[in-house]
Order: structure tokens, then sequence, then C-alpha cells
């Protein structure tokens, strides 16, 4: 599958582009690329919908936020790919009251007006899930299969609502699924268009009710979901499968599923953005005469050398056994943060041996080791 290119890019817009600078561009290339001024062109065809999605993200402040932080793997649970993103050309067409305000459809086949675009598709409800991450699945990403209890289309009317399978043409919108009401006011004579009260905008009404879903072509049930969590993600962060909500009414559009991440506390090692750390508490003989010491890591442990000499709050850095990037920009480390532990008793013979290094000039801090701490306390309080 290919690659799809930054919606930003998509649109011609910088990053801080406002809502109102986001809108514009889309305008700009709905109607460059508009299947009726390009009939039969695939390519036209494809940038109308490249340009479509790109604002439906953009034009939503939560799924703005998400693509900034998390770019494509923010968007459908899939790194990179756009797996779980899609749109046809009638949610495409929904947007354009917003967009256009009513009025694209003038000289583009009547999009947006009267007949069956003006129709309205019902759309299920949204749902979430918290899903539990260790730092391990979260090191290599994972493919989740969970169980969720939702609203899905009666299979005895294939969610229809008709017990027979029949629908007809709204009596009082005619199809349309709009009223036109006309009034007389000062200022002339005033029309406006609403959703029709019989048929609810749908364009045409259910006679012979199904008896299991009373006619709304939705029943409780359970759906197994599959999907794919990106590698780097972090708790708190949270991906759309879309689709995967509750089915709507009369066979209308699908809502989304979103999943929560919950990262689960590791018994070792803390996390600071892509990189881990781990505290050593080094024994005193370790620290002064140096050594070769195991530390976990995410998949296991790994070998950090202990300088003969080290001291308290030394950081050892180990390249690329962090965590990845949700983003794909690299891999963060494991940092040690050292720690040497004085014995709280000693024994006699342990104190004669401390007794006798006491007086040696070596045991004393030389000047630039005290002018060091002093500067890190000192940072402290800065």
């Amino acid at each position: 599958m290919a690659e799809k290119r930054d919606y930003y890019e998509v649109l011609g817009v910088d990053k801080k582009a406002t809502a109102e600078e986001i809108k514009k561009a889309y305008r700009k290339k709905a109607i460059q690329y508009h299947p009726d001024k390009n009939p039969g062109d695939k390519h036209a065809e494809e940038m109308f919908k490249e340009a479509a999605e790109a604002y439906e993200v953009l034009s939503n402040p939560d799924k703005r936020a998400r693509y900034d932080q998390f770019g494509m793997a923010g968007m459908n649970g899939g790194a990179g790919g756009g797996g779980g993103f899609s749109m046809n050309m009638d949610d495409i067409f929904s947007m354009f009251g917003d967009v256009f305000g009513g009025h694209f459809g003038a000289g583009f086949g009547g999009f947006g007006g009267g007949g069956s675009r003006g129709r309205r598709v019902n759309k299920g409800s949204d749902l979430r899930v918290k899903v539990k991450m260790t730092l391990k699945d979260i090191s290599t990403g994972v493919d989740k299969k969970i169980k969720i209890h939702k609203l899905v289309p009666c299979t005895h009317c294939h969610g229809t609502g008709s017990a027979d399978g029949k629908t007809e043409t709204c009596s009082t919108c005619h199809g349309s699924g709009t009223v036109v009401t006309t009034r007389q006011t000062i200022l002339g004579t005033m029309q406006t268009q609403t959703v029709c009260p019989t048929c609810g905008g749908e364009g045409h009404v259910v006679k012979n009710r199904c008896p299991h879903c009373n006619g709304d072509g939705i029943v409780r049930g359970e759906e197994e979901v599959s999907f794919h969590i990106p590698a780097g993600v972090a708790g708190g962060m949270q991906l759309t499968v879309s689709g995967k909500g509750n089915a709507a009414r009369h066979g209308g559009v699908n809502g989304d599923l979103y999943v929560l991440i919950e990262e689960e506390e590791h018994p070792d090692l803390i996390r600071d953005d892509n990189d881990l750390v781990y505290n050593l508490l080094l024994d005193l003989p370790t620290a002064i005469l140096g050594d070769s010491i195991e530390v976990p890591t995410v998949d296991g442990k790994v070998r950090v050398k202990i300088a003969p000499g080290t001291q308290p709050n030394k950081v050892l850095r180990v390249r690329g056994k962090g965590l990845p990037s949700v983003n794909g920009y690299g891999t963060g480390d494991l940092l040690v943060n050292i720690g040497v532990y004085v014995p709280e008793k000693l024994s006699s013979d342990e104190k004669k041996i401390i007794e006798k290094l006491k007086g040696s000039s070596n045991m004393r801090p030389s000047q630039g080791a005290v002018s060091s701490f002093f500067e890190r306390v000192k940072s402290m309080f800065r």
C-alpha cells in the first residue's frame, strides 16, 4: 500500500494554519478536482478523495491534535499505512454543507442540494476501550484482538429495519430527506430547509417493521475486533479504528472505535519519553574498584562497564536500548543512573579496615570533586 502524504502538504497549508485557512484551502482543492469537472479522470478522483480525507482530520480539533502528535499512527492504529482510515463518496459529499454553505451543488450535478444527495445518512455512535500495554509490547508494537459489546446490524432484516426488506418513499419529502418552508416577512419571502420530520431525513420509511429490532435495523450484540498498535505508543494516547463503533440505524455509517492506551508500570525500568531509566545501586567496593554489571532492558539484560572510581549520580548511556519513536524517528536509550550504597553498620574488623583507609589522601575528595558537587547542588535550586 502506498504511503500517504502529509495532510498539511495535501491541502498546501502550514502546520500552524487556522481553521479558516484549512477550510479555504480545502474548498479550492475540492473545486479543482471535483468529479463533475474531471469526468473519467481517476487521478483527479484520487486527489479529490485525498483532499477530503485531509480536511476531515485537520478540521476536527481532536483528530488534528492526535495527528500532530502521532502522525498517521494516531489516525488508524497502524504504523504509517493508513489501513484503518477510509472515506467513500457519500462521506465526502456529506461534508459539503459545512464547507460550502449548502451551495456547492450549483453547477456540479446537484450535489449538496435536493435529491438523493440531500438525504440524511445515519451515523452510529463511537465507542472507547482501554488497552493495557507493557513496555515489552510498546517496544515492538502488537496486534490485538478484543471482543466488544456493541450495536450490530439485525441479522433478520439485514439492518434495514423492514420485515419484508421493503421501504417506501417518504410522502412528506418525496424522498429528498428535507422539507422547505416558505413564509412572508418584512424583508420578503423567506425559505428555510429542515430535516423531514416524518423520515428523519432518510427519504424513505419502513411500513412493515422488523419485530426483532423494532424497525431500527440494529440490536445489541458483540463483535471481535482486530487492530494493530504501533511501537512507541505511550499511556494516554488514543488510536482510531474506523467503522468499528456502534452500527447505525437502517444501514447507515458505523461509528468509530477509539483505543485508549494504558501503560503498565515496569518493575525495574522508568520511562522518560523514548528513553528508559534504570537506577543501579552499587556497593562501595564496586564503585571504587569498578566491575561489569548486568542491568535489565525491555527484552533481556545487557552488561555495562563500571569504571573504577565511579561517582554517585553518574549516568551511563546504553545507545538504542530505549523505546522506538511512534513516528519512526529513531530509538531512545537506556540511562543507568548510578547510586552508591554506604553501609549503615560495620563489624569491628570492617571498622578497622575503614579506619586504616581514613587517613589516606585518596579517600578525601579532591578540590575538583568538591566544586562539581556544589555545582550540582546549586543547579537543583535554580
